[in-house]
């Protein structure tokens, strides 16, 4: 097979074959310029991301769940995106759930061939009974990934919200999803490495699209990000600092109101907005489905 038969992340660099050669500025330069490369590729994405993000949104309201799919790289970036949606979002972790080719083990320990497993990927999709109000984000950045691709069509026997996520054109992963993601990144400085822009293009595309869901399901006011847990004392003082800056009250006030709402930032704004009780805030915010402005208004 020619260079040119070859997808985009498997061929050969023209631009860098001289990298062993090169003082250690230059290379970290060059490594550094392509991974603005990866950059690029998620924003010319942004159409596909915004209907992914709508079709997800709209699901997760009615009760669904997050779901991922990936093996290798793009399975880590996804157990990471999954396991930040809880702590910056109150996001039940029983709603964001990755299935990683090889298991939870294979985050820490590769496990390379797991991920020519179709049926394995396709059997660990079905395991979570996934349902028309759930939607799963299948990635690899070949578009190739057996796992991933059984995980995907799995998904669409059931009903679920088929996302694919590639890193190269026309593929199959592409080619089967109810929506696909094209991040065309091409060659890597290192060839054949997706863990460079390639897989800083997907980390860029699933923030992007988990972030923007949670703002659509109400998880931010403003820019201000008011359902984190404030677990620890770094967080204690954040959510102190986001409810000062949604309210406009002193310090000690906001961090009275949270006390009285056991921390929740979304209780303590809309109870220091709008002059109530914790008990009346967090009714307020109940019946907006969380929604802080629409329990403010």
């Amino acid at each position: 097979m020619t260079q040119s038969q070859l997808p985009g992340t498997e061929r050969i660099s023209e631009a860098h074959r001289d990298l062993d050669t090169l003082p250690t500025a230059d290379i970290v330069t060059a490594l550094l310029e392509d991974q603005a490369r990866g950059a690029q590729a998620a924003l010319e994405a942004a159409a596909a991301l915004t209907r992914a993000a709508e079709e997800i949104a709209a699901r997760l309201a009615r009760g669904g769940r997050l779901l991922y799919a990936g093996a290798g790289t793009s399975g880590r970036l996804a157990q990471l995106d999954a396991a930040e949606l809880p702590p910056t979002f109150s996001w039940p972790t029983e709603r964001a759930v990755a299935l990683l080719a090889g298991g939870r083990e294979a985050m820490w320990e590769a496990r390379e061939g797991a991920e020519d497993d179709a049926e394995q990927g396709a059997a660990d999709l079905l395991a979570l009974d996934p349902g028309p109000n759930d939607a799963l984000l299948a990635i690899a950045a070949s578009g190739t990934t057996p796992y991933a691709l059984g995980a995907l069509h799995a998904a669409k026997q059931v009903g679920t919200l088929a996302v694919g996520i590639a890193n190269n054109p026309g593929t199959p992963l592409l080619a089967g999803a109810d929506i696909a993601i094209l991040l065309n990144t091409g060659p890597e400085v290192i060839s054949g490495s997706t863990r460079l822009k390639a897989g800083t293009a997907q980390k860029i595309a699933l923030n992007t699209l988990s972030s923007s869901v949670m703002v659509r399901l109400g998880k931010v006011y403003g820019n201000l990000m008011v359902d984190l847990k404030a677990t620890n004392a770094k967080l204690r003082a954040r959510a102190v600092r986001l409810v000062q800056a949604a309210t406009g009250h002193g310090e000690s006030e906001s961090a009275a109101a949270l006390e009285a709402c056991g921390w929740q930032v979304s209780a303590a704004t809309v109870m220091l907005l709008r002059g109530v009780s914790a008990e009346e805030a967090r009714a307020r915010l109940e019946a907006s489905g969380g929604h802080v402005r629409a329990a403010l208004e």
